[in-house]
């Protein structure tokens, strides 16, 4: 899932609501308030109740450090876990999504196109490419079955979507084998049939057959209770197409001309052996990725067959960058972005906002602030309007220097099944969801 509540304006173009300038604190991010704002704004029959039945860190948990870290539940023997689907209600069918099929990639990406995650304003809508999806969906070792669609039995509309990936996750010192839950995603029509919580469910069911008991996932809304909570920051490329569809606003004595110069960048990358990711470049990579996420307290942990189904450049899906030295040849550097449109609501002139988001990168010789600039010059080449980054890893180092700006939403992570103590601050995240 992913940050249905993110703003695209940033700051310097719309007033901002920190008359310091900065994002918000520590404190103002930190999950034991939101958790207290939540629970103080929700009367008791309207809090999570579905979440309060599974075995996620809860909101009534929060600063008891007698509680361990890692597995809640032990696992179950798989002869006990459930061996038939979730009854649903009676006028729909399960169905699995081969997402192999050019077919059942476009049923699911009308879906997506048409009901996914949109903005608070309803003015823009993630637009995943059918590349993307079937990038996203089958890294190695993936489960079909884990691509689960729900029907209607007569029409056989494809009408909800929920999936799950394998991945490895490290967890401090633990490598834990987790599945990645995403895109769920309900009809618009149908979101009053309380069809996620069992869509939740038989996900998790159908992990559970194949051993796998924890899990990894990200909202844009509160639920029991966040690892960690990050924030979205937006650098304009096309400043002009931003203001004229609504994500940006112009700011305060400011004009049009004066913003398109502010954020105007150079013509061409300035280090050298600067250069596109090839094939060749699998296991200087995966070392070099190996090193940098071994800082982080959750990060993946990534081979060589997840480095070149992840980050090995494909059109229109992933883009990769390294720095190759002149002299020795070493892979010292490291960078990428995903690409990810959004679809325009209701404007007359433009229908694609061209976004790239920012994945994983590595600064060891070359500093971050330089690698990154690079990577915003070649987006703008690209013909990308804006360049989005959390602000996990180090990626705080560089965000306000380069002219990001934050959004108003945030993006909270999830573990199911799986306790950290204490929250963790976003520069201790070392993991990219998408």
């Amino acid at each position: 899932m992913v940050d249905s509540n993110q703003s695209p304006n940033s700051p310097e173009e719309t007033p901002n609501p920190n008359p310091d300038g900065n994002a918000p604190s520590e404190n103002d991010l930190a999950i034991d308030s939101i958790a207290k704002r939540v629970q103080e704004s929700l009367m008791v029959g309207q809090r999570h109740k579905f979440w309060e039945t599974q075995p996620v860190g809860q909101f009534k948990d929060i600063g008891d450090t007698s509680l361990p870290e890692g597995p809640i539940e032990p696992p179950t023997p798989l002869s006990d876990v459930k061996q038939e689907p979730y009854n649903l209600p009676v006028s729909y069918e399960w169905i699995t999504c081969d997402m192999e099929s050019e077919e059942m990639s476009a049923e699911v990406y009308n879906l997506l196109t048409n009901n996914y995650v949109e903005d608070d304003e309803n003015m823009f809508r993630f637009n995943y490419s059918k590349e993307f999806l079937r990038w996203a969906l089958r890294p190695p070792g993936y489960f079909k079955s884990w691509h689960i669609g729900v029907r209607v039995k007569t029409s056989k509309k494809l009408v909800a979507f929920i999936t799950g990936i394998p991945a490895r996750i490290r967890v401090r010192n633990e490598v834990v084998t987790m599945a990645e839950i995403n895109f769920l995603c309900v009809h618009k029509k149908l979101r009053t049939k309380r069809l996620a919580p069992v869509m939740i469910k038989e996900v998790t069911r159908r992990v559970h057959l194949e051993n796998i008991w924890q899990a990894a996932y990200t909202a844009g809304v509160v639920l029991p209770t966040p690892i960690a909570t990050c924030q979205y920051w937006h650098r304009s490329l096309n400043p002009k197409k931003l203001i004229d569809v609504g994500f940006s606003r112009l700011g305060a004595r400011m004009t049009m001309s004066r913003t398109i110069k502010l954020y105007k960048l150079p013509d061409s990358t300035v280090t050298p052996g600067f250069r596109k990711m090839e094939l060749r470049d699998v296991p200087a990579v995966t070392r070099l990725l190996r090193k940098y996420l071994s800082q982080f307290i959750v990060a993946p942990d990534f081979e060589e067959a997840d480095v070149e189904h992840w980050l090995l450049p494909t059109e229109n899906v992933i883009e990769s960058y390294l720095v190759e030295s002149p002299e020795s040849h070493e892979i010292t550097d490291f960078c990428s972005f995903y690409i990810l449109p959004s679809s325009i609501l209701g404007n007359k002139n433009y229908t694609t906002l061209k976004a790239a988001y920012s994945y994983y990168n590595v600064g060891t010789k070359t500093p971050l602030l330089q690698l990154m600039n690079d990577v915003l010059i070649v987006a703008k080449k690209k013909d990308f309007d804006v360049f989005n980054a959390l602000d996990v890893m180090q990626n705080e180092s560089f965000l306000k220097e380069l002219k990001f700006g934050p959004g108003d939403g945030q993006l909270h992570y999830y573990l199911y099944n799986y306790r950290i103590r204490q929250a963790l601050k976003p520069s201790e995240l070392g993991l990219v969801l998408l």
